[in-house]
């Protein structure tokens, strides 16, 4: 591979997030952005100081892009999170993008029940149902 082809080949790692009123599950995918990994949950505090703690696992993990889902209907959590993403990735520099969450926090929990995980992990779990929904989505333009 040449030196500089790096990058078309491995576009690099996606952070998510799925953001509530009282947490923000968190993932992240490999650098090849093919598939998501729950990464961790962390209890809201304020925009600035949520995305202060989101943009130390940016810079630890080599983030290149944002994801952040949005709830059905609108209200109260999606202003919440599009603040936090646009807070985010005005500190980072990064690309910010949006999509409809649709019902992953009821997929993930119904998948850390029937893989017997703890149920702590689904707020990270639904994160990760929306970066591989975005994902795919990415994939599906390519092709």
């Amino acid at each position: 591979m040449l030196r500089g082809s790096h990058s078309m080949a491995f576009p690099g790692p996606v952070l998510a997030l799925d953001v509530g009123t009282a947490k923000v599950g968190v993932a992240v995918s490999d650098a090849a952005r093919r598939m998501a990994f729950p990464l961790s949950t962390l209890q809201r505090q304020s925009v600035a100081k949520d995305a202060a703690a989101l943009a130390r696992a940016v810079n630890d993990r080599g983030v290149t892009a944002l994801v952040v889902g949005l709830p059905d209907g609108g209200g109260r959590i999606e202003h919440l999170a599009r603040q936090l993403g646009q807070a985010l990735a005005d500190r980072t520099g990064l690309p910010l993008h949006f999509i409809d969450e649709g019902f992953t926090s009821s997929e993930a929990r119904l998948r850390i029940e029937e893989a017997g995980l703890r149920r702590t992990t689904v707020d990270a779990h639904a994160a990760a149902l929306i970066l591989e929904a975005w994902l795919a989505e990415q994939a599906a333009k390519i092709s």
